[in-house]
């Protein structure tokens, strides 16, 4: 074997007679990075693609808002009269039925978005969720054509699902890479900050319109507008959409010039868009970001989506009140989420997720008891005790997940891992915390389930690198300012001399 194909391990004594020769071989097995290897963003591209990928979250997000938060009128509306909590169970059955599909939508739109490009992928689910959510609200009601208006609903909902499948992996993923390194939690913040404000609209609107419309015309006509409301939005959603060029990763991918961190070297050569490739290579990282969605996603819809319905289910509050406690909370998560995208920036994303994760498993079995004592100071401090927790996850995630994959499969890995793990255990939780309360008759259910999530997301955290201020796999690194960019030249180590 010659001596520059030979590694230290091959022969210790090699290495000691000939140091400069085996750091040679190294260095052209790994070469010094060049200037034209290393990405300067420009920050008005990024800002023009953070804002394009956050509305569509917003949009995602508020569609599934609306459903949850008019989910006991949709009973009424969609299903047999007869028992109210058969009705609840049979409207979040549906609400999960679109959870249930997303993996297929995963699977289907991730390595296309590998293979195609996260730009086009990404306005088709734009317009499929746009026109799934629109089409709910003019399906006629149960009492109009009978069964049909179910069978209708989990139609579109399916679509729905089907296109959301798409939408997180891609939207993440096109805000990961064209960030820069050392901003990326900050810039992939505002992606959740588009989740807060798809609920707080949606909290807002069905809030604003119960209160003006009251009970019996929301349930005539009334609930209609929320969902209407999909079409212009998804209009604006799409032109923003359409004006982005392709992320900088995968134009260098394309053009095959792109130079990755020499972690990521041995997986550069996996076929784009493969997915038995995705499960076979992939495996461990699907295995994390299952576990971490998992955890992430119960606590999210335990509070977003299905906490006004416990307020008013289970512990005879108004619909109104429990909205109007809950878009308090979301509007202060709204304010503080891109210092958290900051502070896991500048400290990590691990030590963030950590105590996000910890919160949950030690403060939701308080945060319910205080609920249950009644009075807004009460339910204000108890849902807030869960809501701080809750941000740490939401504005460290989206920086964290795309950072488990290279960037070949990137797309499609996010997508099928995140949307599995969210059809197993996130559209699943209003319908098993209902479930177990019925069983137990014990009001304490949410917060022994989301102590059971967040355990299981410790043990993730724990196990997972940390990706801070680190080039993505399979990617280049990616700078501010050409000054950062010569700051990264200088700090290699110097060429070995002979």
């Amino acid at each position: 074997m010659p001596a520059t194909d030979r590694s230290p391990a091959d022969d210790p004594e090699a290495l000691r007679r000939h140091p400069h020769l085996f750091k040679a071989a190294t260095r052209r097995r790994q070469p010094r990075l060049r200037r034209t290897d290393i990405t300067v963003t420009d920050e008005a591209a990024v800002k023009r693609a953070v804002k394009a990928a956050s509305l569509g979250n917003a949009m995602e997000w508020f569609d599934f808002g609306v459903y949850a938060y008019l989910a006991v009128t949709l009973g009424h509306v969609f299903f047999p009269a007869g028992n109210d909590t058969v009705q609840l169970l049979s409207s979040f059955a549906t609400f999960a039925v679109a959870f249930l599909i997303r993996p297929l939508g995963g699977m289907v739109f991730g390595p296309m978005g590998d293979r195609l490009g996260r730009k086009k992928v990404l306005a088709l689910t734009m317009i499929l969720m746009a026109v799934g959510t629109f089409a709910i609200g003019l399906i006629p009601s149960y009492a109009t054509i009978g069964f049909w208006a179910p069978a209708l609903l989990v139609f579109f909902r399916m679509l729905q699902g089907f296109s959301t499948g798409g939408e997180y992996g891609g939207a993440s993923t096109f805000i990961a890479e064209y960030a820069p390194d050392r901003r990326r939690g900050y810039f992939g913040s505002f992606l959740e900050f588009g989740t807060l404000a798809g609920y707080v609209g949606a909290a807002g609107l069905v809030t604003a319109l119960t209160a003006w419309l009251g009970p019996d015309t929301m349930e005539a006509w009334g609930w209609r507008v929320p969902f209407l409301v999909a079409g212009p939005l998804g209009l604006v959603g799409l032109y923003l959409r359409l004006r982005l060029d392709e992320t900088p990763a995968f134009q260098k991918l394309e053009s095959g010039s792109a130079r990755a961190s020499e972690a990521a070297d041995p997986v550069e050569t996996s076929a784009k868009g493969d997915l038995a490739k995705i499960f076979r290579q992939q495996w461990p990282a699907l295995i994390l970001c299952v576990a971490l969605v998992g955890a992430y996603n119960i606590t999210d819809y335990m509070l977003l989506s299905y906490m006004p319905t416990y307020l008013s289910d289970e512990l005879g509050y108004s619909e109104t009140h429990g909205l109007l406690v809950l878009l308090l909370v979301m509007v202060l998560l709204m304010l503080i989420i891109t210092q958290v995208g900051r502070l896991n920036d500048r400290f990590g994303r691990k030590p963030v997720l950590m105590t996000g994760m910890l919160g949950f498993l030690l403060l939701s079995l308080p945060a319910f008891l205080l609920i249950g004592q009644g009075g807004v100071p009460a339910i204000t401090a108890g849902m807030l005790m869960l809501g701080l927790s809750l941000v740490c996850l939401l504005g460290t995630m989206s920086a964290a997940l795309p950072a488990l994959f290279p960037t070949e499969v990137r797309y499609g890995s996010l997508s099928v891992g995140y949307n599995l793990s969210t059809s197993l255990f996130g559209g699943t939780t209003p319908l098993v915390i209902t479930a177990l309360i019925g069983a137990t008759g014990s009001n304490l259910m949410p917060a022994y389930y989301a102590m059971g999530a967040a355990l299981v997301g410790v043990i993730a955290v724990a196990c997972m690198k940390e990706t801070a201020r680190r080039p993505l796999d399979g990617s280049p690194p990616s700078v501010a300012t050409p000054e950062e960019a010569a700051e990264l030249i200088l700090a290699q180590s110097p060429e070995p001399r002979f």
